[in-house]
């Protein structure tokens, strides 16, 4: 059973994910990503697998599932951003 604190927890992962949807859909619909920063990129997905490494350890569903799919919504930028440079 998830407890009330990972619940929290949940929502607020599902909803700073969640934020990331519309820079992916924009840079894939619009093949242009002039305006995004490679380097914020970057070191953001570094902190994002930090978190998912920390996430795992202390066994924090919100943790590792928020970071795990915003690792991969960010990896999807960062490929959009090195494809159409």
């Amino acid at each position: 059973m998830v407890d009330k604190i990972e619940i929290i927890g949940l929502a607020a992962a599902f909803l700073t994910t969640a934020s990331f949807v519309p820079q992916v859909y924009k840079a894939w619909t619009q093949k242009a990503t002039k305006d995004i920063s490679l380097t914020m990129y970057l070191s953001f997905f570094v902190g994002v697998a930090l978190w998912l490494v920390y996430g795992i350890f202390i066994e924090s569903l919100s943790i590792i599932l928020a970071n795990s799919i915003t690792g991969l919504l960010v990896l999807i930028v960062i490929a959009l951003k090195l494809k159409y440079k």
